[in-house]
């Protein structure tokens, strides 16, 4: 099949050639123009992109189109517009929706298919098949996410812009070990335009909207300042992820938000059924907070491939990757607490650790350690990042010391899953603690190593918020784990819940746990129900108690339902690589069946859209053109500014 492997083209050899820059044979670029509107209202965000693409050569195109996405994004809506003809892309199971993308190219027709990566799904694919000589398209695209609480109490939405290229471990699939390419050039040539603008609104008032990229000022839409629009200056230039940071008064209590099923979905499914959404924001107990004593093993785990010798992010101040990972690394060892155990780790296409095993944190072992971590470089090749992994978890764990590891990444692997399952199979034993270093940083990899890992992520593009960020994750790891975590529900007779996220296993001062629920039954509109949960800290057990109606809420469309199937469905997929080869597909069929009847994308599905109009077949050979993503404008400081210079990670 022509376009199978559209995502990404391997490289042998364990080097990473960073090109594919599309204009070395002066072709033309199909997309002209991308137009982004979000709709932020409180901690949940709408994104509707517009993509136009144009042919402006003499023969028929395939434009093929690989680009980010949020790790968490539900993708759930899809469709292009040719003229005055609208098609609405259908999900179908993946080789289902290829087959269908073929045939309709082979027969001539126009066609368009959207899927994500199997490897990452932060990474997705968009190809838009058989655009005649002269014609237009416009594709649009939607997905929710949710957005994560940061340290000062900010809601980070990030509109990822950089895609860099994921390294391919040796003996992972492929041929041989190497790199994962992305059709990509330096951020000032790439050649078509974004726009940017954002609505948002809460219950709160909105105190601020913050953002490293230029901003039009923020602009009220009423009096009680609950509602604001702002945009993204005019030429921004992709050199760097569009980042915006909401902050509102009196924000982060615990919420529920029941949401209407879909009139014309069958009652008792997920999309039929009322979802409910639960925001909860558990408070410690400040006593039992301060007498608990600092101890644990820090492991700390920094990534030295070829790529963190890479910019941050663009600006004139140049900061690599590996020095933002340095500070980051330098900070934490000057706040550890006398008494714990550590030891560090870095790596690369090998690794390295400082100790042979964890040594007692003091004066001698932390300037020790502070000398050495001053001279590490971005200089052991490829990013293995599984073989230290796996030798972290081989050593034993220190008695009365918690291990808690921090991991340090610009997240450029393509085995993420791979990765992720293996903290998993050992989150028993660890908490696990990620930085995502940089522009492009992989969300899939970041946030499922903490989530999977029972610890916290965070994101570090530049130096101006990263002191918070590092302190916050230092004082998670220092609180006792919660343990005995329970949730009870409390709802009048009639109505049963069916829980769709996983277990709550992990609780921090401070930060929101988010459980969705199906809702099944029949209720008075002034009906209300309960939701209880109860934990232990140190051994003194606790409870928060929030009470919600049950009457749906208005104008809310089906938000909270695709973010629901989109956490069911990624929870059901975590469980299909698990039990690979013991199961009959079961778990597989369920995702596709759930999938389809949701509208959101999985790694099993892909979005299809056929153009079965009555206009002649086009005719001719179908010229590939792969469009570009955008990477920092230095891609590596030390190297050759030629997008086409070679570099290992």
């Amino acid at each position: 099949r022509k376009s199978s492997n559209i995502f990404l083209t391997c490289c042998t050899g364990g080097m990473a050639v960073s090109c594919g820059l599309l204009t070395p044979q002066k072709e033309p670029v199909p997309l002209k123009s991308v137009e982004v509107e979000l709709d932020v209202r409180d901690h949940v965000a709408t994104v509707v992109s517009t993509l136009n693409y144009e042919n402006k050569e003499d023969k028929p195109l395939e434009a093929v189109f690989v680009f980010p996405l949020p790790g968490d994004a539900a993708v759930c809506h899809f469709s292009a517009k040719i003229g005055q003809t609208q098609i609405v892309a259908e999900v179908k199971e993946k080789q289902e929706a290829r087959q269908k993308y073929d045939d309709a190219l082979s027969s001539g027709q126009q066609a368009f298919l959207l899927e994500e990566s199997e490897q990452s799904p932060d990474i997705f694919s968009l190809s838009v098949g058989s655009l005649p000589p002269g014609e237009s398209a416009s594709i649009r695209l939607e997905y929710v996410t949710e957005l994560a609480v940061q340290a000062d109490d900010g809601l980070r939405f990030c509109l990822p812009a950089v895609l860099n290229p994921r390294y391919q471990p040796q003996g992972s699939g492929g041929s041989g070990g190497g790199s994962v390419q992305v059709t990509s050039v330096p951020a000032s040539l790439v050649p078509y335009s974004l726009s940017f603008s954002a609505r948002v609104s809460s219950p709160h008032p909105i105190s601020k909207v913050e953002s490293h990229c230029s901003l039009d000022p923020l602009q009220y839409l009423n009096t009680e300042q609950t509602q604001a629009t702002v945009k993204l200056a005019a030429g921004h230039k992709f050199d760097r992820d569009v980042e915006l940071l909401i902050y509102y008064k009196d924000a982060h209590q615990p919420t529920a938000v029941v949401e209407a099923g879909q009139a014309s979905a069958k009652p008792g499914t997920l999309m039929g059924d009322p979802v409910v959404m639960l925001s909860l924001y558990p408070e410690f107990c400040q006593a039992v907070m301060s007498s608990v004593s600092s101890c644990g093993e820090f492991v700390f785990l920094l990534d030295r491939s070829g790529s963190m010798d890479c910019a941050t992010h663009n600006s004139k101040q140049q900061e690599t990757r590996i020095g933002s990972a340095r500070d980051t690394l330098l900070l934490l060892l000057k706040s550890l607490p006398m008494g714990c155990y550590f030891n560090i780790y870095s790596f690369g296409s090998s690794y390295e650790h400082i100790f042979s095993k964890s040594v007692e944190y003091s004066q001698k072992t932390m300037e020790k350690a502070l000398k050495k971590v001053e001279k590490m470089g971005a200089d052991l090749g490829g990013t293995e990042i599984l073989k230290p992994l796996k030798h972290i978890y081989s050593q034993s764990c220190i008695p009365s010391q918690p291990r808690q590891l921090f991991v340090f990444t610009d997240g450029e692997v393509r085995n993420t899953k791979e990765v992720i399952n293996l903290v998993k199979k050992n989150s028993g034993s660890h908490r696990c603690f990620s930085f995502g270093i940089g522009e492009g940083a992989s969300s899939a990899l970041i946030n499922g190593l903490a989530k999977e890992g029972g610890g916290h992520a965070q994101f570090i593009t530049g130096t101006d918020r990263m002191q918070p960020k590092v302190m916050q994750s230092l004082r998670f790891a220092l609180q006792p784990t919660v343990e005995d975590i329970s949730v009870t529900w409390d709802l009048p007779k009639g109505v049963s819940i069916t829980v769709l996220s996983p277990p709550i296993t992990t609780i921090f001062q401070g930060q929101r746990s988010l459980v969705y629920a199906q809702l099944t039954g029949q209720s008075s509109e002034a009906a209300e129900g309960c939701v209880t949960v109860k934990y232990s800290l140190a051994g003194h057990p606790s409870q928060n108690q929030l009470h919600f109606s049950l009457k749906p809420a208005e104008n809310s469309g089906l938000t909270v339902h695709r973010l629901a199937a989109r956490t069911l469905i990624r929870s059901l997929e975590m469980e299909e690589r698990e039990d690979r080869g013991e199961q009959d597909g079961g778990v597989k069929k369920k995702v596709v069946e759930l999938s389809v009847q949701s509208g959101v994308s999985s790694s099993f599905t892909a979005f299809i859209a056929v153009n079965k109009g009555d206009g002649e077949a086009i005719q001719g050979p179908l010229v590939r053109r792969d469009v570009p993503t955008p990477r920092l404008l230095q891609y590596c400081l030390l190297g050759s500014p030629d997008p086409c210079t070679k570099m290992t990670g």
